[in-house]
């Protein structure tokens, strides 16, 4: 088993969210789901962002070609549905 790697990817609506997680179902990741994460500093229980966070657990180093590539997959993926891929949390830790 290798390093586990998470990716997070963040919508601002939770059908988005909810059919990006769709486009990954078939493949094989560790885990795939959908959650919701309150903005920061926003006490408002209306202000939160929906966060597909995926889990990878088969990939050696953060930095490889496999993590860089599905990075840039998951940033497409959200940019398609009107999110982006928090790249804080892409790096294993």
């Amino acid at each position: 088993m290798g390093t586990v790697i998470e990716y997070l990817m963040v919508f601002p609506e939770r059908a988005d969210a909810e059919h990006a997680a769709e486009e990954l179902g078939d493949d094989e990741f560790t885990s795939v789901r959908v959650v919701s994460e309150a903005l920061a500093g926003e006490d408002d229980a209306e202000d939160v962002d929906w966060v597909v966070h995926v889990v990878q657990d088969t990939i050696d180093d953060p930095s490889s070609a496999v993590a860089r590539a599905l990075a840039e997959r998951f940033t497409v993926l959200a940019q398609e549905h009107g999110g982006w891929l928090d790249d804080s949390h892409s790096d294993g830790d």
